[in-house]
């Protein structure tokens, strides 16, 4: 006699699973121990899993609350965090145009806040509707287009030649005229 087929397979999920631990974690070894330290957790309360749910917006969901959890519990591991996404080395200027637009994206995409970084990811790469991704993250759907619309924005300004965060002058009085 064979054994019922598992209604809890994960093995088909670690994919997304692990793309979006590493969106959140920023670092490949972090994200493996968020995707690990998950799945315990969804193991440990798959009697909770209800069959007839999506088995992978339930993964997510619990990626995202171990990953809030971990920030909450050590502070520290968020400089830790901006560390390695700024200790990554540069090996060389990319010659290709395309190249250097897409880690300026990359760059801009993990400076951007936790929160704009989620909803971003779960929107635009796992491709979760908005109600989805706002249940995954436990928020209203305004807020998750609120994050969407500010993270969009942050990106957008690659394309337009502005720097996220650089500082801008404005006149007031007076003239640009140097001969003035």
């Amino acid at each position: 006699m064979s054994p019922p087929a598992s209604r809890f397979d994960v093995i088909g999920q670690l994919v997304p699973l692990r793309r979006y631990a590493r969106s959140l974690a920023r670092d490949e070894s972090d994200a493996e121990d968020l995707v690990h330290d998950a799945l315990v957790r969804a193991y440990e309360k798959r009697g909770q899993f209800r069959p007839g749910n999506s088995l992978r917006g339930w993964l997510l969901s619990i990626v995202h609350n171990t990953f809030v959890d971990s920030v909450r519990a050590r502070r520290s591991a968020v400089v830790r965090l901006e560390r390695a996404a700024e200790t990554v080395p540069d090996l060389g200027q990319p010659t290709q145009e395309h190249a250097v637009r897409l880690a300026e994206v990359r760059r801009t995409f993990m400076q951007l806040p936790d929160e704009q970084r989620a909803a971003l990811h779960l929107v635009s790469i796992e491709g979760l509707s908005y109600q989805e991704a706002a249940a995954t993250l436990g928020i209203p759907v305004g807020t998750l287009m609120s994050r969407l619309g500010r993270g969009r924005a942050a990106l957008r300004a690659i394309e337009e030649g502005d720097r996220p965060g650089a500082a801008r002058l404005r006149i007031v009085g007076g003239t640009d005229d140097p001969t003035d």
